[in-house]
């Protein structure tokens, strides 16, 4: 099973976004702390509307706790980020793959990316636009990898 994990997340919103997404695909969504917000955020709510209770959610107090689940659990670490080397439209997703987003603000540590088995990108046709809305790019990824597999919803 697929999973995404924001690490970091900043705009309430965004990650409302993701967990509806997430709730209608029945993917696993980890978030990993510190957050820009409190879960019970009334903005984060808003944005997952009445979706909430579908969500398979799990919070990690840190990258290293969530770094020893993962391992725990098997599977690759695929990365999202503006410096990935190879889009996410060249690359064979596998099922047990764990999709990474960092913050709104900065993206994914280089600490974080050295680790990551791949580093994908989403290719920009217009150079002066660095990248998509982190619940843009999470459902780029998430559902790219579900047409790679064949996961019908």
């Amino acid at each position: 099973m697929l999973r995404v994990v924001l690490v970091y997340p900043e705009i309430p919103p965004n990650t409302g976004n993701i967990a509806r997404t997430c709730a209608a695909t029945q993917t696993e969504l980890h978030l990993v702390e510190p957050l820009g917000f409190e879960i019970s955020d009334r903005y984060l709510k808003r944005a997952g509307l009445d979706y909430w209770p579908y969500v398979k959610l799990r919070c990690h107090s840190s990258w290293p706790v969530f770094q020893s689940y993962q391992q725990s659990h098997g599977g690759r670490s695929i990365s999202f980020s503006t410096k990935g080397t190879s889009s996410y439209l060249q690359f064979q997703f596998k099922d047990q793959d764990w999709l990474i987003f960092g913050s709104e603000s900065s993206g994914l540590p280089p600490d974080i990316l050295q680790e990551s088995q791949e580093v994908l990108r989403i290719p920009m046709a217009h150079e002066q636009v660095r990248s998509l809305n982190l619940s843009v790019s999470a459902a780029v990824g998430l559902f790219e990898a579900r047409r790679q597999l064949a996961l019908n919803v």
